[in-house]
């Protein structure tokens, strides 16, 4: 009964430690004990612990004006689970590929920065659209960063860009907050973004998110204006707005698994 017992505090301290990362998470990534304390319901001497724990073990870390943060050694557990995700995603995101004939990308937001974790090129034209995977870029000048921009709530939405700041990539990019509030509201309505030389100029993103995805996630394919014409968008957007929900279903099978 003793050992039963502590198994079940253990269980129920390390669940508590996890919220108490993602209540961080959701605080934009920094939150006072006070803070923690009424967002998670977990009384103070509980948090102290738990905080304490983990700052010891790196994974929360004390800022000088006494809050706490995330904390480095979470970095390299985020990347490599998004790599790993990227990995099983290929080839859904290669049928995509297929289907469309151009470039399909799989990104994720990760502390405020959209990250390519998974791309299949096309083989059928001499030019073709490049991401590095690992490449990290702000989310409102990208088709994909739109897109999971777009699935939160406003008020989040607007924090993150003030967080990160809109600095215009080229003549077309969004810069101004309350203007991007009003597209994204329209992106999340069509059920997916267009970025039409927003990051890049020549090139053109049609993408979606993952609905339900733990993280803010979206897949897009991309390439020059001249053949994503806004013809073929109206085609290629349902094939990409599809390989998103099934990434979603996959997701869905893989944690029931």
């Amino acid at each position: 009964m003793a050992s039963a017992r502590s198994g079940n505090s253990g269980v129920q301290s390390l669940q508590r430690a996890f919220e108490l990362l993602e209540r961080l998470a959701d605080a934009g990534g920094e939150a006072s004990l006070s803070e923690l304390a009424a967002s998670s319901g977990l009384p103070m001497p509980t948090i102290h612990r738990l905080i304490r724990t983990l700052v010891t073990l790196g994974y929360v870390r004390q800022n000088t004006n006494r809050r706490y943060a995330l904390g480095a050694r979470l970095i390299r557990l985020g990347e490599n689970a998004s790599l790993q995700f990227g990995t099983w995603a290929r080839p859904l995101l290669a049928e995509l590929v297929d289907e469309v004939g151009e470039t399909a990308n799989l990104a994720v937001l990760e502390r405020d920065e959209v990250v390519y974790v998974a791309q299949v090129a096309s083989n059928r034209h001499s030019m073709r659209m490049f991401t590095e995977v690992g490449r990290r870029l702000l989310p409102h000048g990208t088709g994909v960063g739109k897109a999971m921009l777009a699935t939160l709530a406003p008020d989040d939405a607007r924090a993150l860009l003030q967080r990160t700041g809109m600095p215009a990539y080229t003549e077309h990019t969004h810069t101004d907050i309350d203007s991007l509030l009003d597209h994204l509201a329209e992106i999340s309505e069509q059920g997916y973004a267009l970025d039409s030389s927003e990051q890049e100029l020549g090139v053109r993103c049609i993408a979606a998110a993952v609905p339900g995805a733990p993280a803010p996630t979206a897949v897009s394919v991309s390439g020059p204006e001249g053949r994503l014409t806004d013809e073929a968008v109206r085609d290629i957007a349902p094939a990409v707005r599809r390989t998103a929900a099934r990434l979603a279903e996959h997701l869905v099978q893989r944690n029931d698994e």
